[in-house]
């Protein structure tokens, strides 16, 4: 299973819409998407995430579904050293490495800045429950920290080393193949769910990486053992359609600028 996760074009945040560079961002980004095999397509309910999503179903003559908890993770607190009050993340390292429990997968929304909204906790428990379900629909379990294939005979693939310390990287061209989705969102909670995923403290995934406007973030399972599968990043942030576009890539979201080679 491939899943790609699209960052919302350069913001109108007031208005929630997009910039006229994000309108031009979307359109590059659907010139990429439009001649690719996509199992299906969701969104946010925000209007910029709907929006940036607009121009490739336009174009592919395709309708996404709604997806309600993929909205932004925007429940605001108060930044006990800066005073901003917004979402809840973009913390100085000083304040925010310290803390063992923003290194854990289950504390980091029991820490006293998290607990100012009452949100946070059950939010991010909703999220992680409503993409297991809807990876579910696609034949993915749940096991703990991984998933297992439902519905799928059992198998071996050889990419190890072998008998002999001979290497196989031969693989069985069904691995490659699976449901492909596309899910247009946000920087916040595409964090959110890669967390779930990868099981890696969101703290750390949204204050470690940065997926400018309109970016590609691509995971697939890899499912190489019985009938385990494992999600894998082959791709974060990426911004093709913009360099070869001649499109600058936005700073938004960023406290530095961003690159553009």
């Amino acid at each position: 299973m491939r899943i790609i996760f699209v960052r919302h074009g350069e913001p109108d945040y007031a208005n929630d819409t997009l910039t006229p560079k994000g309108w031009r961002e979307a359109e590059l980004l659907s010139q990429r998407l439009k001649n690719w095999a996509i199992d299906a397509f969701y969104t946010s309910p925000l209007g910029r995430a709907k929006d940036t999503a607009s121009c490739t179903l336009k174009k592919m003559g395709r309708e996404a579904v709604i997806l309600p908890w993929m909205k932004e993770f925007s429940y605001a607190i108060d930044d006990p050293v800066t005073g901003r009050h917004g979402v809840p993340w973009d913390f100085v390292p000083s304040f925010w490495t310290p803390q063992p429990e923003m290194h854990t997968m289950d504390h980091w929304t029991e820490t006293n800045v998290m607990q100012q909204n009452p949100e946070i906790a059950p939010k991010y428990q909703e999220v992680c429950q409503k993409l297991d379900e809807l990876l579910l629909s696609y034949g993915y379990q749940r096991d703990q920290l991984f998933y297992r294939t439902r519905g799928r005979e059992e198998r071996f693939m050889a990419g190890t080393v072998a008998p002999g310390n001979v290497f196989t990287a031969t693989l069985d061209e069904d691995n490659n193949a699976g449901p492909v989705i596309v899910i247009f969102c946000h920087l916040g909670i595409t964090s959110i769910a890669l967390s779930h995923l990868l099981n890696i403290p969101f703290p750390l995934l949204v204050h470690g990486f940065f997926m400018p406007t309109s970016s590609l973030t691509i995971v697939s399972s890899e499912e190489r053992w019985g009938n385990e599968a494992y999600f894998r990043v082959q791709a974060i942030g990426d911004v093709h359609h913009l360099l070869s576009g001649k499109e600058p890539v936005s700073t938004a979201g960023s406290f530095v600028k961003a690159f553009q080679g």
